[in-house]
């Protein structure tokens, strides 16, 4: 049998019950799609069945305020994926008359939606042929057919999407892609997997030539930028002190503590961080520390301590930003995931 029909005979025995694979609307797989991108399906199967609940078609999604949105997204992280679906919702109901496209070169044009998205939706629900290439089959490509070249070079992206586009071609789009899709999710795994069970193994180059945990190739990243995040919860009888985060930075009109960012990290007696203190909040304050989290984003790692004040003074006019809000009103907010974790630790 060759490498297709191994695949796919694989997947109908070993496939695992997933909502999105019980239907061809484009709005449904594109949901699921954007939900599960560096997500695990065990994390984002609620998130889908939350989102699917509260906007059971395109046109609910698009008259949805953003805030909504961010809130129901909250958790996942890569929040300029939800403000993009809100966006791409509100670009469907003017441009396609609330019809969900289906086809690749209209999807692709859609904000959010790259290569893997538009051909992932295209060929679920129109059966267009057009290879879906991800992480789970970059790495069954890579093993099988023994590509040394880095996934995230151009040469490399070159090689694989023309290789998967060849092996589709004369497949069922929707059933070859979720094949090997799912091959490389649960059987051809990044690490430690079960060759001696591969219904494949034995034309696989990587199994051969012990080269299984050696491919995929892929050039390393740079070091992740370091940033140290000082936060203060300033709370006076029912009421909480909290900003809108600005554009153009991590996470994005989402909601947080008055927040101090300082070049390192330091104490509270330092005084560049106290100076700060004081400007922001008058000479009188009582500081108390609560707890140090750090945060892990792609390009980024967040240090942020988080500090109580009592007998705290804001000056509103000329902190514009800082708004004082009732706390039952600002756990609705969306917030950044360290935000939310904070609050469920330190506010009942």
């Amino acid at each position: 049998m060759s490498f297709q029909s191994e695949i796919i005979k694989w997947y109908f025995k070993n496939k695992r019950d997933l909502p999105w694979r019980q239907t061809t609307d484009p709005y449904v797989i594109w949901l699921s799609e954007i939900i599960l991108q560096q997500t695990r399906v065990e994390q984002g199967l609620p998130y889908f069945h939350k989102f699917l609940d509260n906007f059971p078609s395109i046109s609910h999604f698009a008259q949805a305020s953003e805030e909504k949105v961010l809130k129901l997204w909250q958790g996942l992280g890569y929040y300029s994926r939800g403000r993009n679906m809100h966006h791409t919702a509100n670009l469907i109901m003017e441009q396609h008359q609330g019809v969900f496209p289906n086809k690749y070169d209209d999807l692709i044009q859609l904000k959010g939606i790259g290569e893997y998205t538009a051909a992932a939706i295209s060929s679920f629900s129109s059966n267009e042929v057009k290879a879906v290439v991800d992480g789970n089959v970059f790495r069954v490509l890579a093993r099988y057919f023994g590509i040394h070249e880095p996934i995230n070079s151009p040469q490399g992206k070159k090689q694989f999407y023309t290789l998967a586009q060849e092996l589709i071609s004369d497949q069922t789009p929707s059933i070859y892609n979720q094949a090997i899709m799912e091959f490389g999710a649960l059987q051809c795994k990044p690490k430690s997997p079960n060759c001696g069970e591969c219904p494949i193994y034995t034309g696989c180059y990587a199994y051969k030539n012990q080269l299984v945990n050696s491919l995929p190739q892929k050039i390393k990243k740079t070091k992740s930028r370091e940033r140290w995040f000082n936060y203060f919860l300033c709370i006076k009888n029912d009421r909480i002190l909290t900003k809108q985060r600005k554009q153009g930075d991590v996470w994005q009109h989402l909601y947080d503590l008055p927040l101090i960012e300082t070049p390192d990290e330091q104490d509270l007696d330092g005084p560049e961080l106290l100076e700060k203190i004081v400007e922001l909040f008058g000479k009188h304050v009582k500081i108390t520390h609560l707890s140090h989290k750090k945060h892990v984003l792609t390009h980024q790692i967040i240090y942020a301590n988080f500090f109580a004040l009592d007998n705290y003074i804001v000056n509103f006019n000329q902190h514009s930003e800082i708004k004082s809000a009732l706390i039952e009103d600002f756990k609705q907010l969306p917030h950044p995931k360290i935000i939310a974790d904070f609050l469920e630790e330190h506010i009942n």
